[in-house]
Parts: C-alpha cells; sequence; structure tokens
C-alpha cells in the first residue's frame, strides 16, 4: 500500500516540499466548549443522526481538515502543536473544539506494522492467507480482535488492513496478504476479521478496491474485464465483506479499472459501493492514489491519503465555487463522523496500555496451527514418533534461527529485529527478507531432546544431502519471499532450492519439506519426497505450530484457499503483463509521480469469473494440490446426501471420521448451475467445519445464500437465480465430492 518512512523519506520531501506552499486554515481548531453544547454525545442517538449534528456546527475548513491526512510522521508542514501522530501510516487531524479526535492509522494486514516506531510490541499473526487456510470464521474472528487490540494498546483508531482482493494471479507480490481465489471464502473470512476487529471500537478497511491483483505497474494498469464476471468474482468478494461485516471504511485501489483510476471510478465507488450495496462508511484513497478532487469527489472518494494534493485548497475552491456542491462535501464528512460514531473510537478512545504477550501469542500460534496445511504423508511418514527417531536432519536457508514473512507495508517489526542479524542490528526496511526469531531448529531439538538433530543451510546440496543420508529423517525448511511492490516472475522456488529438495529426497526417502510461502509454488520433487507440509508466512509462533503439527501434538485440519497448479503455463496468463519502462527522473518524484499518473497500459482479464479451480475445471486442465484440499492424521466419509429446496437451500449429510483420532473436517458444498447460466463447472457455495472424535459421526447442515447459486444480470443490474436443475456437490476438495444431488429450483 505505501513504503514506510526509513529508506523513502526522500520522495515525500520533494512531494510534500512542492505542495505545502498551500495554506491549511484551521481556524479555532483549540477552542474549546462545554459538553452541554454537544448534543452528539448522547449515545442512544444513531451515528447518522450524530454526524448531521456535528455537520452543522463545522467551518468550511473544518470539514475539508477531515477529508485528508496530513503526510506522514516528520514529513508534515502543519504545526507540532496541530499534528499528533502516533507514528503510523496516515493521520487526520481532529476537530478538537467539537469534541472529535483525531484518526490514527496503522498498516495491520496481519499484525500492527508501526510498533517500532512508537516504542510497542507487535504480535506477527500467521498471513492473511494462512488464515483463510484454516476456512474457520470463530478463528478469524480472533484474529481481527488481536489486531484490534494492539492497535487500541498502541494508540491506533483505525487499521489498514483487511485485503480482500482474489488470487486471480498468484505470482502477485502481495497474494499473502489476501484470502485466496474464492470470492465465498475470501469475502466470509474478511468480514468474520473486521467483526472481530470493530468490535474493539477500532474503525475497520477492507481494500484495494478493485481489481488490483497484480503490483507490477499498479499506479499505471487499466484492467479490462467484462462487467458480469467482475461482480461474480473479485467485486462479490468485497460484497459479502462489506455485507457481513458493516465495515466503516474501504479504500479504494491504484489502478485504472474501464479507464478510470479506482478512486475518481464513479461505476466502483457510487454505483456499486454506496447505492448497490447500501455502503454507509468512507472511501478512503489509497496512498497517493487520489487523482482530481472535482472528479474524484462526484465519482464517490471521501477521503485523500497520506496528504492534501487535492483535497484542500482546491477542493475549497471547487466548493465555493459551486463546481462541487456543498450537499457532496457534506456526504464526505458525514461517512467519516458517522464511521467514527459507528466504531465506537469517540466514545471509547483507544488508551495506551500494554499489550498481553502472552496471551496474543497463544492465539496467534493457534490459528497456525489451524492454518498449516498438510499436502502430502507418503506410508503415514508423519506425525513423527519423537521417541523412534535418533537423528533428524533440520535443512534450509536460516532454519536454525528463523521462518521468514512478507515484506511491504504490511510487515510487522520482529521483537529484536531481523533475526538473521546480529542482535541489535536487525533491518526492517519494509522491502527486503525479514525473519521471526522463532527457531525451527530449536523447537525440534526442544520437542525431541535425546535425538541428534543437526543443521545444514543448505547452501551446498551435496553437503545437506550427505547429512540427510546420515539422518533417520531429513526436514527441509523452504521459503518464498513475497512483498508489496513487486511480483514474481515465477511460482518456481528461488535461489537453486528445488535443486536442493530433489538431493535430499535422493539421499533419505523420509524427507519432509516445510514450504513458508505467500502463494503457490510448484513442486518438481513433489513426487520423490515423503511429506510436504504449507506453513505459509506462519507469524511469532510459526515454529512451535510447525513442530505441533509436525510431531502430532495438533492433528492438521487446514485447507487450500488456492490452487497449486503444475506450472507457470498453466496459469490463464503464463506471463504477467508489465508496464513499459519510465524515465529516470520521473521515478524518483516518488508520491508526485504517483498523483500526476502514468501513461496507461493494459491488462484484460479475459478468463473473466474462471479465478483459480474454475479455471482449471473449465479448462479441464489437472493441477498439482485442488482448491479445498488438505490432508489430516485420520480420514473421513460422507455419506446421506439431502437437499431441502427453498429460498435459502439447506444442504444436509453427514460426516464420519472413520479413523481412531480426533480432528476437524472442512466439509465443502459445490454447486453446479444449470446450462443456461453459461458458468465453470462448479462454484463454492457454502462449508462446515467439524470436529469429530475418532468413529464419531455427526449430521451437517448448510444453508445456502441465494446469491451464491446466481448469475449477475448486467441489464436488469441485479442478481438472478435461474430456473432449472442444480446439481449440489459435497466432499473434501474441490476435486473430492462423493455425494452429488439434483434439485430443480424455481
Amino acid at each position: 500500500m505505501r513504503p514506510s518512512v526509513r529508506g523513502k523519506a526522500e520522495p515525500f520531501i520533494l512531494f510534500f516540499s512542492i505542495l505545502f506552499s498551500c495554506s491549511l486554515s484551521l481556524p479555532s481548531v483549540l477552542a474549546q466548549s462545554s459538553a452541554a453544547s454537544r448534543p452528539w454525545t448522547n449515545t442512544s442517538l444513531s451515528p447518522d443522526e450524530r454526524a448531521s449534528m456535528v455537520i452543522k456546527e463545522m467551518t468550511l475548513d473544518e470539514k475539508i481538515t477531515l477529508l485528508h491526512g496530513t503526510g506522514m510522521l516528520g514529513l508534515s508542514a502543519l504545526s507540532p502543536e496541530i499534528v499528533h501522530s502516533n507514528g503510523g501510516a496516515g493521520y487526520v487531524v481532529g476537530i478538537q473544539r467539537l469534541g472529535i479526535p483525531g484518526i490514527q492509522m496503522s498498516d495491520a494486514a496481519y499484525g500492527v506494522r508501526s510498533s517500532g516506531e512508537n516504542g510497542r510490541y507487535s504480535t506477527a499473526l500467521p498471513s492473511d492467507l494462512a488464515g483463510a487456510a484454516s476456512w474457520d470464521l470463530d478463528a478469524a474472528y480472533e484474529y481481527g480482535a488481536l489486531i484490534g487490540r494492539e492497535l487500541r494498546a498502541q494508540g491506533y483508531n483505525m487499521t489498514l488492513g483487511g485485503g480482500v482482493n482474489l488470487t486471480r494471479e498468484p505470482r502477485n507480490g502481495r497474494t499473502f496478504e489476501y484470502l485466496g481465489e474464492d470470492p465465498v471464502l475470501a469475502g466470509k473470512t474478511v468480514g468474520a476479521v473486521m467483526k472481530g476487529l470493530q468490535a474493539q471500537h477500532v474503525i475497520g478497511d477492507i481494500k484495494h478496491y478493485a481489481l488490483n491483483d497484480q503490483e507490477s505497474g499498479r499506479n499505471a494498469v487499466n484492467v479490462n474485464i467484462d462487467k458480469r464476471a467482475a461482480r461474480e468474482s473479485d467485486l462479490l468478494a468485497f460484497e459479502i465483506g462489506i455485507e457481513d461485516s458493516d465495515v466503516a471504511a474501504v479504500m479504494c485501489s491504484y489502478n485504472r479499472v474501464w479507464g478510470d483510476y479506482a478512486c475518481e471510478n464513479k461505476y466502483l465507488l457510487t454505483d456499486i459501493l454506496k447505492k448497490d450495496w447500501n455502503f454507509k462508511g468512507f472511501v478512503l484513497s489509497d496512498w497517493g492514489g487520489t487523482h482530481s478532487a472535482a472528479k474524484a469527489s462526484a465519482a464517490g472518494l471521501d477521503h485523500e491519503e497520506p496528504g492534501w494534493v487535492f483535497y484542500s485548497d482546491e477542493l475549497k475552491k471547487d466548493v465555493e465555487s459551486g463546481t462541487v456542491p456543498m450537499a457532496e462535501l457534506d456526504d464526505h464528512v458525514h461517512r467519516i463522523l458517522r464511521a467514527m460514531f459507528a466504531t465506537g473510537v469517540i466514545d471509547d478512545p483507544p488508551q495506551r496500555s500494554v499489550v498481553d504477550v502472552f496471551g496474543d501469542l497463544e492465539v496467534a500460534q493457534k490459528i497456525a496451527e489451524q492454518s498449516i496445511v498438510l499436502l502430502k504423508n507418503d506410508q503415514s511418514l508423519l506425525p513423527l514418533d519423537a521417541g523412534k527417531l535418533h537423528s533428524i536432519a533440520v535443512i534450509g536457508p536460516h532454519a536454525d534461527v528463523g521462518m521468514i514473512s512478507g515484506g511491504g507495508s504490511a510487515q510487522v517489526d520482529p521483537p529484536g529485529g531481523n533475526a538473521i542479524m546480529p542482535p541489535g542490528k536487525g533491518n526492517t526496511h519494509w522491502q527486503e527478507k525479514i525473519w521471526f526469531p522463532t527457531s525451527p531448529l530449536k523447537t525440534i531439538r526442544a520437542k525431541v531432546p535425546a535425538a541428534s538433530v543437526k543443521f545444514n543451510s543448505g547452501s551446498d546440496p551435496s553437503a545437506a544431502a550427505a547429512l540427510a543420508r546420515n539422518s533417520d529423517v531429513a526436514i527441509v525448511f523452504a521459503y518464498q519471499w513475497e512483498s508489496e511492490g513487486m511480483d514474481l516472475d515465477t511460482l518456481s522456488l528461488p535461489e537453486h532450492q528445488d535443486e536442493l529438495i530433489a538431493k535430499v529426497a535422493a539421499a533419505n526417502p523420509h524427507t519432509i519439506v516445510v514450504l513458508e510461502t505467500g502463494t503457490a509454488v510448484t513442486m518438481p520433487w513433489a513426487a520423490r519426497v515423503g511429506g510436504i507440509v504449507e506453513a505459509w508466512y506462519a507469524g511469532s509462533c510459526g515454529a512451535e505450530a510447525v513442530v505441533n503439527v509436525l510431531f502430532g501434538d495438533v492433528n492438521p485440519s487446514a485447507k487450500l484457499p488456492m490452487t497449486f497448479p503444475k506450472s507457470d503455463a498453466d496459469l490463464p496468463h503464463p506471463t504477467i503483463v508489465k508496464p513499459p519502462k519510465v524515465t529516470t527522473d520521473a521515478d524518483h518524484q516518488g508520491w508526485r509521480r504517483i498523483a500526476a499518473g502514468l501513461p496507461a497500459f493494459q491488462v484484460t482479464y479475459d478468463e473473466g469469473v474462471k479465478v483459480g479451480y474454475k479455471w482449471y475445471d473449465a479448462e479441464n486442465k489437472p493441477v498439482l494440490f485442488p482448491f479445498g484440499y488438505g490432508l489430516s492424521y485420520t480420514t473421513y466419509s460422507y455419506s446421506g446426501l439431502k437437499i431441502a429446496p427453498g429460498k435459502n437451500p439447506r444442504v444436509t449429510f453427514t460426516v464420519t471420521n472413520t479413523g481412531n483420532r480426533a480432528g476437524a473436517e472442512i466439509a465443502e458444498v459445490y454447486a453446479a448451475l444449470p446450462a443456461a447460466a453459461s458458468e465453470p463447472p462448479k462454484r463454492l457455495v457454502g462449508w462446515n467445519k467439524v470436529k469429530l472424535n475418532g468413529g464419531e459421526s455427526k449430521e451437517v447442515s448448510v444453508e445456502v445464500d441465494p446469491k451464491f447459486l446466481s448469475i449477475f444480470n448486467v441489464e436488469q443490474n441485479g442478481w438472478q437465480l435461474l430456473p432449472g436443475e442444480y446439481v449440489f456437490m459435497v466432499g473434501g476438495s474441490s476435486q473430492s465430492l462423493p455425494l452429488k444431488e439434483t434439485v430443480t429450483l424455481k
């Protein structure tokens, strides 16, 4: 979303030195009024009523103040007595005389990012994609609640997390920040996260609206896609998340869509978001994503970040001239004030406090354990039996000291700095590889103190293979790093890790590969290893969670929220379309260059609604591991499918744990629409995560939202359930659906 101040100050300084010649009038901002003269403090009134009361008392300059940020800490032209930034990514000056506090924003995708700049600790949860792999909405709620608590403890009252862009392009450098390839799974998950967060009286945010599906040229790319396909895929994820959570803010994206920048795209911001979805909150721009005043205002952009390029003097002049109606301006202000009242940031402002480190680490580890996907387990190699192992080889880059995390504005600063650096010297630059101090080697040694556990970095594959050959089992920790501001060229593992794994597996058939990735990876060695575990970016307690799964303290239950293809060539777009190069001079103008805009280049998503598994199904392409797939240390069977048609069809079936160990099965429900719909072969319409003891059976019911069975009719601008035959399918993954029944829906 935006670079850190550290190492990125120069573009900001150039940008704001040019623009801060504009005067910012804040009359009476420090004046006080008595509580008796503030009827909006009455909590029995609705947020809308309270916001309207405040607006009646505001001057034009005060209204403008709420519609933009102040830059970032240390780079603002405002006087210190006015700016009380907490050191986060964004700060909005409040209206003190009216009792309206400032808005303190922090990046918080999988933990509070800006902790280092205000001297506070933050817990890193597993990455958002990992959270989606749990398919657990209760866990998603806890995910958001933890972030909300830690934001408040650090003095923030707004998150800038909530990414829900679909994995249309798995090489997107921000895939780890998002929630997978299916709109129902992603939308329901982000909705639960935002509900948990806003319950802590913090303003929630869902982003990046919309179709920001690649980082390459994100400030210039123009996305072309059929409107029906957009509504049934990427936009549906936003629709579900907003509907489920009543989220207070939506962040518009950098890219263009259908020719207009997303942050001045009336069809996206007003026609769909505010009218069709009845969104009551406010729209803020991504950092530097505002490109105009009057056009953006009319389109529905309510707030500019990080500074005031357009939404200050220029917007004020447009209001005074009548170019921007006062009613339009008041709507922007109303939405921001309403969000503040609705989420409780005015009635219950954050108070700095000590983060519950141990409690939050426990939550982070529990979620990580539910997020780890067991992809392969030949001959029941896993779980490992600590009592029977005498020698273990731990192999892989930095597996002796830590586990990697995703980069960019989502990066959470690890305590003590980068684990691969000397103490106190850890670099936490926003776009460098950061390793959390959660050591697989140390954790394995603690788990099996009687065994010989030796480490090899893998820098010399032959030496690593020799160690593996002389060990009972070899565990290879492999990684693939992703970050905002870049895309992967390929889904292959970097730094010759495929060669390393192949050599280790050739030396020891009892080889287990633990993947630390933020997206899918190709695996030319998959057939030669005994076990594969996808750990994602596992957070502050990643090693503890992984080792508990490897040794059976935890029975894995997670399933893939995205397809793992066999090769890049199988993707809808074998290569990512990249922008033409810009000149060095233009590139060094930082945010000013973004605001000015770059020549558009085109990306056409001609696969349309066929995102992820829908693409592979429709094109009959075999995959490495399908969407919804994941193994357990027990087994499950399905029986007794019954469909009760109606407005909300009810799918009922029985799941049986056919093993002798307790576990949790994610039972997935898919539907095939009538042929007249011209849709991919099937779509996810619901699921239920069922906990079962060994030998236990439970009847499960899933109520299906009719929207999930519908197509979007562009001409009628609405969802349409076609009459005809619908095939409901139930099972353990998108390619393992033993139960099927056809029903006719009217």
